[in-house]
């Protein structure tokens, strides 16, 4: 029985992957690190401090170049300017609104899991107008272990009062996947089209190409499950 849905954010509700991307490779380029669109595309999912460590194991930057700038800092002016771009262009995902919808018309409770912070949450939220359309929202910054770990998925559920077997969750990154998988929920994986069939999304119980494409056929096949 599925008693609650809960849905990742960036790149699943909110079409923001371009915009951290953009940022990634304007903040990068101050400590003289200079990415393209693709490298970046390598850290889909991960937490912005861990795309921090990510590339300076790869391509560590000097002192100099750093000019005193910390990787904290660097996440911070990430994040930051992140937010500012999405509270002015950042656009739903193509069927984001329709599903939350599908399942709030039906009275089952819908929650976003992200591993952004709060304040990023909030932004989303009022940028694309869905506060009504959600029971709550969870940011796996506030609990011990980001993803892949399932600390946010399984706070979620506990502060929906539902048990995580009785949650569909939806996401689209591997690290995001994993961690709902983790949490023993039923998972519809909807990856970007440049990793669409990637082994990593095999765990699933059911892929598609884009929230478009759920239906209530699906719903129905999951819920027998």
């Amino acid at each position: 029985m599925i008693n609650a849905a809960i849905f990742d954010m960036d790149g699943l509700l909110v079409d923001s992957e371009p915009h951290w991307r953009a940022m990634e490779r304007v903040v990068f380029a101050t400590v003289g690190l200079h990415l393209t669109d693709d490298e970046c595309k390598q850290t889909t999912g991960l937490p912005i401090p861990e795309v921090i460590r990510y590339w300076f194991e790869r391509a560590p930057w000097t002192e100099e170049a750093a000019a005193g700038k910390t990787q904290q800092d660097l996440a911070d002016a990430i994040t930051d300017g992140v937010h500012e771009r999405i509270a002015t262009l950042a656009e739903p995902m193509p069927g984001a609104l329709e599903t939350l919808q599908f399942f709030a018309s039906r009275g089952i409770p819908t929650a976003i899991a992200s591993a952004s912070p709060m304040s990023l949450i909030e932004v989303v939220v009022d940028r694309l107008g869905i506060r009504d359309m959600l029971t709550l929202w969870h940011s796996a910054t506030l609990e011990a272990r980001n993803k892949p770990a399932p600390d946010v998925y399984l706070g979620t559920a506990r502060k929906l009062g539902v048990l995580p077997a009785n949650c569909i969750t939806f996401e689209d990154s591997g690290n995001g996947l994993k961690s709902a998988y983790a949490a023993g929920m039923l998972t519809v994986a909807v990856p970007a089209e440049f990793e669409y069939g990637d082994p990593k999304f095999a765990i699933a119980d059911h892929v598609i190409p884009s929230l478009t494409a759920f239906s209530v056929e699906i719903f129905d096949t999951l819920q027998a499950k």
